[in-house]
């Protein structure tokens, strides 16, 4: 089941994920997003940006009564990890091989919770692997794209949970607003007890109220 430089590494109990030491590993920011995200029975769920399906496997370890589990993902050597991880560990799940824009309309209206751990800093990626620079850098999708797919394949009420660098939370904040999609919870998140938060974990809502729960800051 394992090809070159890939390794099994536990990541949930009992479950273990693939992951290869040569592209992009997941961090504790994927722990953080699935733990951040609230589950309601029935959810029909989406991981856009799944990279090696952590955010959401451990999503469904932590919440096994959501209906449905869909990964989409660019890369090839990722969606194919994605997938042997599913079969090992008997996830029912779907991966997409695509980029987020190109994602069908028969996806439109269908999800209830988006889940997104995306590409986050703007910089180049001079003397960086390409494939592992894409998961890090805003190369081949913007910030804006994401919100934009997100809205169109959200059904009327359901959430996005991402996240992103603290220093983007007004453009991060406004551009989901601009578009329908109401920042309900925020959660900022820092290195040490004290310190600068360097993430904040954003839950908006299609269609839903203005009003917005900041809760504590947490360390990582």
């Amino acid at each position: 089941m394992l090809k070159d430089g890939e390794v099994l590494e536990e990541f949930f109990g009992d479950k273990k994920i693939i992951q290869n030491v040569n592209l992009y590993r997941f961090t504790s920011d994927s722990i953080l997003l699935s733990r951040f995200a609230r589950a309601k029975y029935g959810d029909n769920v989406a991981d856009f940006c799944s990279g090696s399906g952590v955010v959401g496997f451990h999503f469904l370890c932590l919440n096994p009564q959501i209906r449905s589990l869909t990964l989409f993902e660019m890369q090839e050597s990722l969606a194919g990890m994605s997938r042997r991880t599913a079969e090992l560990n008997g996830f029912d799940c779907t991966v997409e091989l695509m980029r987020i824009q190109d994602i069908p309309r028969e996806y439109d209206d269908k999800f209830s919770l988006i889940l997104c751990n995306p590409p986050y800093e703007k910089a180049g990626f001079e003397n960086e692997v390409y494939e592992r620079a894409v998961c890090r850098k805003e190369i081949t999708l913007t910030l804006g794209e994401i919100i934009e797919t997100a809205y169109r394949k959200l059904k009327f009420g359901g959430r996005l949970c991402l996240l992103n660098r603290a220093d983007r939370s007004a453009e991060l904040l406004y551009k989901l607003k601009a578009r329908g999609l109401e920042p309900k919870r925020i959660q900022f998140v820092a290195g040490a007890e004290g310190a600068k938060p360097y993430i904040i974990l954003v839950e908006a809502v299609k269609g839903g109220k203005e009003g917005v729960e900041v809760l504590p800051s947490a360390v990582n």
